[in-house]
């Protein structure tokens, strides 16, 4: 099976705005690529699925766009991160760290009395 898995549903965002703070501006393309290596190629990321992300996080005032010219001297937009973004994947991280802390919980084998 050891395919390549689809984002999971409410991970996206965290994935783009981390992928934006720590890379600085990138263009769609770029961030996706990125975001795929940086799962270790365990995800596949869907344009379909990106760019409404992208999108929707533009509105919300989470990320910003500018267009400009890709290194395949192309023009294309560039995304990147405003501090409300920041606010918002600092606690956005926290939450999917208690998150999954709690499902670990789940996860483990019952300790033996």
């Amino acid at each position: 099976m050891g395919g390549k898995t689809d984002v999971w549903q409410g991970t996206l965002a965290l994935m783009v705005m981390r992928t934006l703070e720590t890379m600085g501006s990138l263009h769609g393309y770029g961030l996706a690529r990125r975001i795929e290596q940086t799962s270790g190629d365990k995800l596949e990321l869907n344009y379909g699925t990106l760019y409404p992300a992208l999108l929707k996080l533009e509105q919300e005032g989470y990320i910003r766009a500018r267009w400009g010219v890709s290194e395949n001297n192309r023009r294309a937009k560039f995304y990147e991160l405003t501090k409300a973004g920041r606010r918002r994947m600092r606690k956005a991280a926290k939450e999917w760290k208690q998150t999954t802390g709690i499902l670990a919980r789940f996860l483990s084998p019952a300790e033996e009395a």
